[in-house]
Order: C-alpha cells, then sequence, then structure tokens
C-alpha cells in the first residue's frame, strides 16, 4: 500500500485496533459469554475492519488520481498500480 507516512500510520493503527478486537471476540467466546457480548464485540471488529478497508481505497483513490494526470504524458501503465475502475470495485465490495 502506498500513501503517506501518515495515512499508513492511522491505517496500520486501524487495523491494529481490529486485531485487538477480534482477540475480545475470540475470548468470549471460548469463555462461554452471552450472545449479547459476542455480536456487539464482533460488531466493532466489521466495523473497525470497514473503516480501515475504506481509508486504504480512499488513500489509494487519490494517488491514482493524482498519478492519473502524470500518467496520462508518460508511456504505459503501472500494471501494479489499480485503475480507477479497479478501485470503485473495490469500494464496493466493501459495502
Amino acid at each position: 500500500m502506498n500513501g503517506t507516512p501518515e495515512e499508513q500510520r492511522r491505517i496500520a493503527n486501524r487495523l491494529k485496533r481490529a486485531r485487538g478486537q477480534l482477540t475480545a471476540v475470540i475470548e468470549a467466546v471460548e469463555s462461554g459469554a452471552d450472545c449479547r457480548t459476542v455480536v456487539t464485540r464482533l460488531a466493532t471488529v466489521s466495523s473497525a475492519l470497514d473503516k480501515a478497508g475504506f481509508a486504504i481505497i480512499s488513500a489509494a483513490m487519490r494517488e491514482c488520481l493524482a498519478d492519473e494526470a502524470t500518467a496520462s504524458a508518460a508511456d504505459g501503465d503501472d500494471p501494479a498500480r489499480p485503475d480507477v475502475d479497479e478501485l470503485e470495485r473495490l469500494f464496493l465490495s466493501l459495502a
């Protein structure tokens, strides 16, 4: 993933929080916690992952759109760089 170091740090922090929340879900299941606790914690993990995914795609979209102006003048495209249509599909896959 590209992006500014600040974007990368924020996304990594979101994912680390999600990892901690997932650990809490696993512990709740293993300890036989009530359904409400498990589902609430699971919803928190899901939301954290969604937000991280949106942040990743948002950073990629900004990068691609900024690069598009300069890339149109250059010969050939970078096959590793997703185009706007692919980013849109990725974004919608999170919905």
